[in-house]
């Protein structure tokens, strides 16, 4: 139940908060939220308290009254509730009775796991559930989907595929009794920043460190560059948006890794720029999809996305053609996109 404050706005309804991670997107999302505060309160009659914080570094840490954002970085040392896994998650829920769980844990692209452990422990809880997670969307959608609505909550990861673009919501809410045919873009900022690198003259390992060095590519970046991180985006739009489900090893996956910075700027100096492409089409019952670079004329929408921008093109049986762009995101792009699915788990669609 979420609760009420009693501070003379009787109609106000304070959302408890639970965060699982506590990265860049986590940090992003508590800036976010004292930015947006006023804004909450005015438009949607809403508060906000952290109750809990989990991570690796941390540990389990909650208070059910509150916990003060300021002061996080003070339990660096504190022992965890329990171990860093599935089971740790109940006890942490119990202490830190959230209203919503915010999981933004790392994706593991071939099991979803342990991020579909946690968010079902939500779940169970009778808490909202929102991730900025792919690998739940496309391994665990079916059984999240199926438990929130047993349990009258939501499932929602807005978050999880373009950061905070509105694709998911799109659908949902804006685009009734429309099938999607086809889709295809660059998914992937980082191999579309080293890409751009490439083209300015870096050589691929070069252009690897410098995106390692802004921090959009991983120490091991190889889920990047050899296309699995776009595998799983691709698998979570064809599971959710078109019905099918999808495995990332089912895509027929090439990467990067295996262009040269001359053949990158050829393509360039050609008006065809290499791009990472992701496709998917209807196939009867089925589906096509593929992950592969491929030089793209410059008439096409796709190869106007440079750095870490990236870019959807939707056929629809509606719609001849429907593009979304976003353009250089950061964290805070996916906490916006964290936020949008809390004010809609909590309040319904979005109301102007």
């Amino acid at each position: 139940m979420l609760g009420s404050r009693s501070n003379g706005q009787p109609d106000m309804t304070t959302i408890r908060l639970a965060l699982l991670g506590y990265g860049s997107v986590g940090k992003a999302f508590i800036r976010l939220l004292q930015v947006k505060t006023d804004e909450l309160t005015r438009r949607y009659e809403l508060g906000w308290l952290i109750t809990g914080v989990a991570s690796r570094r941390l540990g389990w840490i909650s208070d059910p009254a509150e916990l003060e954002p300021a002061a996080l970085g003070a339990h660096a040392s504190a022992a965890p509730l329990a171990g860093w896994d599935a089971e740790g998650v109940h006890a942490w829920l119990e202490s830190a009775r959230p209203d919503v769980l915010v999981e933004m844990t790392s994706l593991n692209p071939h099991t979803g796991q342990p991020a579909i452990a946690y968010l079902r422990a939500a779940l169970e809880h009778g808490i909202h559930a929102v991730t900025a997670n792919k690998g739940p969307v496309v391994h665990g959608f079916a059984e999240l989907e199926a438990l929130a609505r047993a349990r009258g909550k939501r499932f929602l990861f807005e978050s999880s595929v373009m950061d905070g673009a509105p694709i998911f919501s799109l659908f949902r809410e804006t685009l009734p009794a429309s099938r999607l045919v086809s889709f295809r873009g660059v998914l992937n900022s980082t191999t579309n920043f080293i890409l751009t690198q490439m083209e300015d003259g870096r050589s691929f390992s070069d252009a690897v460190a410098e995106a390692q060095q802004i921090g959009i590519a991983e120490t091991d970046p190889s889920a990047d560059i050899d296309g699995w991180d776009a595998a799983v985006k691709v698998a979570a739009l064809s599971r959710v948006l078109m019905g099918i489900p999808l495995e990332p090893d089912q895509i027929d996956r090439q990467g990067i890794r295996g262009l040269t910075g001359e053949a990158v700027r050829a393509a360039r100096k050609d008006a065809q720029p290499f791009k990472l492409v992701c496709r998917a089409e209807r196939d009867g019952e089925g589906i096509r999809a593929s992950i592969r670079p491929e030089r793209v004329p410059l008439s096409d929408p796709l190869a106007s996305v440079h750095g870490t921008s990236s870019i959807v093109h939707f056929e629809l049986d509606t719609l001849p053609g429907l593009t979304i762009t976003e353009h250089n995101p950061g964290p805070e792009t996916t906490a916006y996109g964290l936020l949008a699915d809390i004010i809609r788990a909590t309040k319904g669609s979005l109301t102007w």
